[in-house]
């Protein structure tokens, strides 16, 4: 079952940046889309792919706030995007199919977590919905555009949390952020294993990513963050002064470092003929079934767990996602 989940040995480290990833590889001509590419993670992404030659479509709920964002970077575009309102998905992608261009890369970079239960207007939990199911119509209200492109799904270590909680998805026996994020983070796994069974005849790869820890993001910190100073610095991840604790072998990331593994499985040859696989550190994951510790101290577990690997599960998410979103 997991034949394919076994390191390359790429000579990249947890210390490579996206300028290491990207050495001798030139995109001039190739279209990217990245959502919520002008921040954190995203921006990092953006800036590296458009560097090397892309051009880059970001998708963004705030479009002003965008431009504002990537103002200097070379061939960059904006188109609004809200990953909980279907018909802005729709309207994004269509928007981009009538470009007639072609989608060498997809990146579901944009992602939330909540310490509290939210439901979008639909009823569906904010925090599976945005990070899976938003990504999920979106990637496929862009198919007719990817064939031979890959598809990068970001994902976390977080994902060993929580596998699907089939009977309870929108939490209405009672909220746990841990299993929230777990599960989303569970689901873009399976997601990327299903869509590279499906559609990897097309040329089609997915890949999904976890990129470590980079406190300097907004979904780490900040006023859209997840966590406030004082329990970064109790998890060691920031000193007294409030500036980040860099150490790649523990997960802790500069941006550049952390956006790294999303620009390898973007662009390295390396991956040709790979996909439906779990990486990080610039490297396929290999598989460990040891339970999640939590750990931050030292180096944590974020190996990829059996469960977020399950062909059944993948297939079972994909029927269930489709229901959802009304596909």
């Amino acid at each position: 079952m997991f034949e394919m989940q076994r390191p390359l040995g790429t000579g990249f480290t947890a210390a490579s940046t996206t300028a290491d990833v990207l050495e001798g590889i030139d995109l001039t001509g190739k279209h990217a889309i990245v959502t919520g590419g002008h921040a954190g993670l995203g921006l990092e992404t953006t800036r590296a792919l458009s560097t090397a030659g892309a051009t880059v479509t970001i998708g963004a709920r705030d479009p002003e706030r965008a431009a504002a964002a990537v103002a200097g970077l070379d061939r960059v575009e904006i188109g609004r995007l809200d990953l909980l309102d279907p018909a802005s998905v729709d309207a994004f992608a269509e928007r981009f199919l009538t470009t007639g261009r072609p989608l060498d890369i997809l990146v579901n970079n944009a992602g939330i977590g909540s310490d509290k239960l939210e439901l979008d207007a639909r009823g569906y939990e904010k925090v599976f919905a945005t990070n899976h199911l938003g990504h999920f119509q979106l990637t496929l209200a862009l198919l007719p555009a990817l064939p031979g492109a890959r598809v990068v799904t970001l994902t976390s270590g977080g994902h060993r949390l929580s596998d699907i909680r089939w009977d309870d998805l929108h939490f209405a026996t009672g909220f746990d952020a841990g299993a929230s994020y777990g599960q989303a983070k569970t689901a873009n796994i399976l997601f990327t294993v299903e869509l590279e069974r499906r559609c990897a005849a097309t040329g089609l790869h997915a890949y999904a990513v976890h990129p470590g820890i980079a406190v300097a993001t907004t979904l780490a910190r900040g006023a859209d963050g997840m966590f406030p100073p004082e329990a970064l610095k109790a998890m060691g991840l920031i000193d007294d002064e409030g500036e980040p604790i860099i150490d790649p072998d523990t997960e802790r990331k500069t941006p550049e470092q952390a956006a790294s593994t999303v620009v390898f499985a973007a662009t390295s040859p390396l991956l040709d003929g790979i996909g439906g696989v779990y990486l990080k550190n610039n490297d396929i994951s290999p598989v460990d079934a040891t339970p999640f510790d939590g750990a931050i101290g030292t180096a944590p577990l974020t190996d990829v767990a059996p469960h977020a690997l399950d062909p059944d599960s993948a297939r079972r998410l994909w029927e269930l996602s489709e229901r959802l979103i009304g596909a």
